[in-house]
């Protein structure tokens, strides 16, 4: 049975570009590069904010730190088009905590804070910029604070984000003891951080000095997230190759938390030619 099962995972991580798109349980689009992905999601993000000012509603939108090519992008866009985000809600997914269990301090390397106020709010004209109150992250503190936000708002608009390599969304790690509806249904959280997401953050941002990462994060849940009205992702890093396909081919599990996604109702997931290939 256990090669079986091998055999039936080794199979879609050996899948073409074709096999791929035909067996796919998340609808994917295939762009040219890393660009036209990030080009993707700014363009979405614009664009449903300018159909909610048309329509005199707010938008909320659940918002990474990862990927990150798309805020350069939207910042040109809102100001060159003056895009208004007066009535726009960014709630982040995630932030790293110290070892009280705070957040670490913004001017951190690695603080998701610090990286947001850098690279959007502070390069946005402050005349389009939304009010400080709308930029949100989950509080260690008020760790049901996220979820009373969104009943306040009338729920979420979109869900941007991507998939870890161990398959988590935001920092919601695997949980393989859990079904796929107890780990559906985890909220916003304290959590530690497992070694595969310790590893790849010091690499992206500590020149791969794990021992000054810090341990503990604040998460959004996956309840949150898959309560969007939809979802987009976009996968291009060279170890999306693999997980793009276990997270659209392989069976839903809480081992694998990207696979959950499937359930969504409005998923879509922009591909790079480069994770399409194999």
């Amino acid at each position: 049975m256990l090669g079986q099962k091998r055999g039936m995972v080794m199979e879609y991580y050996s899948y073409s570009k074709e096999e791929l798109l035909a067996n796919t349980k998340i609808p994917l689009t295939v762009v040219k590069d890393d660009a036209a992905a990030f080009s993707g999601l700014a363009m979405d993000m614009a664009a449903e904010i300018e159909k909610n000012n048309a329509a005199g509603k707010c938008t909320v939108f659940i918002v990474p730190v990862g990927p990150t090519g798309q805020y350069p992008i939207f910042v040109d866009y809102v100001n060159k088009n003056r895009l208004s985000l007066a009535d726009v809600w960014f709630i982040n997914m995630d932030e790293l905590l110290d070892e009280n269990l705070e957040y670490i301090d913004m001017s951190h390397k690695i603080s998701f804070r610090g990286f947001m106020q850098r690279t959007v709010y502070d390069r946005i004209d402050p005349a389009l910029l939304m009010p400080e109150s709308q930029r949100v992250f989950p509080d260690p503190k008020d760790t049901g604070g996220i979820q009373r936000l969104i009943d306040e708002l009338g729920g979420v608009d979109v869900t941007y984000g991507g998939v870890g390599i161990n398959g988590h969304v935001a920092f919601n790690e695997p949980e393989p003891e859990l079904s796929c509806v107890g780990f559906a249904g985890l909220p916003t959280r304290v959590i530690p951080l497992n070694r595969e997401s310790l590893a790849v953050n010091s690499i992206a941002y500590l020149n791969g000095a794990m021992d000054l990462m810090p341990v503990r994060c604040i998460t959004i849940g996956m309840k949150e997230m898959l309560c969007a009205r939809k979802v987009r992702f976009a996968c291009f890093r060279d170890f999306h190759r693999a997980v793009l396909r276990r997270t659209c081919c392989g069976e839903p599990s809480a081992a694998f938390p990207g696979t959950l996604m499937q359930r969504h109702k409005d998923i879509h997931i922009l591909v790079t030619e480069f994770v399409a290939g194999n």
